[in-house]
């Protein structure tokens, strides 16, 4: 039977399982029985997807990732190489705790950093950023930045991944790329102005034509001449 998505041959595919359209399968990786991916995702080198995992649409995990039970993964999710994800807060090898595992929901288009960690049982919110190496232990929300040990908010981040200046006189905060206005709602809750959460991207703003040092630099003129 033709299959609808690509598998390198080094992968290790269990049956059942749900793979969408479209979705890559890189060297080495293993996808358990019972894990159900999206459409469009592309899994990179030895990426292990546990049993009852989910994926949404147009998830990216890079290389030397391990999704475990217990983890939900909304669509155009980013996950940057050998970050970590748990499902038990106090794991022992002599305590079998295999049916406690704890939830860990990442929600749409967040981006978990290279090296970070996700302690489970927490939501990490839309598009909420989580810096390389950042350790996180409890929820976070949409449009986040998070960075350090353990990870503490830094700020915010645009959904196009471009930190937020301070917010004008109207309390507003404009991306740096797309010019999307965002706005404090409530206390510690973002709100994009100009495009609903759950709406794509137009065509013209879904490719960059700048790296994140061009918007640095346009931010501090005498540092980056």
């Amino acid at each position: 039977m033709t299959r609808s998505f690509f598998a390198h041959e080094s992968a290790y595919i269990d049956e059942p399982c749900e793979i969408g359209a479209g979705t890559k399968i890189w060297h080495f990786c293993h996808i358990s029985a019972g894990a159900q991916l999206g459409e469009g995702c592309n899994l990179g080198q030895n990426v292990f997807i546990a049993s009852g995992v989910v994926l949404g649409k147009r998830v990216k995990i890079q290389n030397n990732v391990s999704v475990y039970t217990g983890t939900t993964i909304e669509d155009e999710v980013f996950l940057g190489p050998s970050c970590v994800l748990t499902n038990v807060t106090n794991p022992r090898s002599q305590v079998n705790r295999q049916q406690l595992y704890e939830n860990t929901l990442l929600k749409r288009g967040c981006s978990i950093g290279a090296n970070a960690t996700i302690v489970c049982g927490v939501e990490i919110g839309r598009y909420a950023f989580v810096g390389a190496g950042a350790v996180v232990t409890g929820n976070v929300p949409d449009y986040a930045l998070m960075l350090g040990v353990p990870a503490r908010q830094a700020g915010w981040m645009s959904r196009h991944g471009q930190r937020l200046p301070a917010a004008d006189d109207n309390g507003i905060m404009t991306c740096p790329e797309s010019g999307y206005r965002y706005q404090e709602t409530a206390q510690g809750q973002l709100t994009c102005l100009d495009l609903d959460e759950a709406a794509p991207l137009p065509e013209d703003l879904a490719r960059s034509q700048y790296s994140y040092d061009y918007f640095k630099s346009k931010e501090n003129p005498k540092e980056n001449p």
